[in-house]
């Protein structure tokens, strides 16, 4: 009968083990998920909004995705004009420029509203520079404006604040 407890006992103290072994193997998997995703998440590069207002026109950008792994970098690109009709010909007068200004890349496409109206808004998408810059300028030229609009933002800087890094 002794014999036959202890045995129980075992079995029990076994099944319990390799239950916690089991609990402890998805506890596992359940960090190494969390890491990865705290990882692609560090990786991401977070930049701020950045408003032009010139001519009557305001001009909104902010990046979408211009991390080193990205297939095609992204910006949000926002108009608006008071009692204006705006006219620009997007993708058509939107570069990117690298902080050397060496790297001077035109747009692939725009996805969003056509010219015409007083409101306009899509992403503007670019084959991303390589290799990845510490900092990137996106020029904006418009028709019947002098200058072109700047948006620059530093990707090795975390603070990314504009007037910070005036350049």
């Amino acid at each position: 009968m002794k014999r036959a407890l202890v045995l129980t006992e075992r079995h029990l103290a076994g099944a319990a083990l390799a239950r916690l072994g089991r609990c402890f193997r998805s506890l596992h998997w359940l960090l190494v998920f969390t890491a990865l995703l705290h990882g692609a998440v560090a990786n991401a590069i977070e930049l701020a909004l950045q408003v032009s207002e010139s001519d009557g026109v305001s001009v909104a950008v902010k990046p979408l995705d211009v991390s080193k792994d990205a297939a095609a970098w992204t910006f949000q690109v926002s108009f608006s004009a008071k009692g204006k009709s705006l006219s620009d010909d997007l993708p058509h007068g939107t570069f990117i420029v690298d902080r050397a200004g060496k790297k001077r890349l035109a747009a692939l496409s725009w996805n969003g509203d056509a010219p015409g109206a007083h409101l306009r808004k899509g992403v503007l998408s670019f084959t991303p520079v390589k290799p990845f810059p510490k900092a990137i300028e996106l020029r904006i030229e418009r028709p019947g404006e002098r200058a072109p609009r700047l948006f620059r933002w530093d990707l090795d800087c975390p603070c990314n604040d504009p007037k910070m890094h005036a350049t």
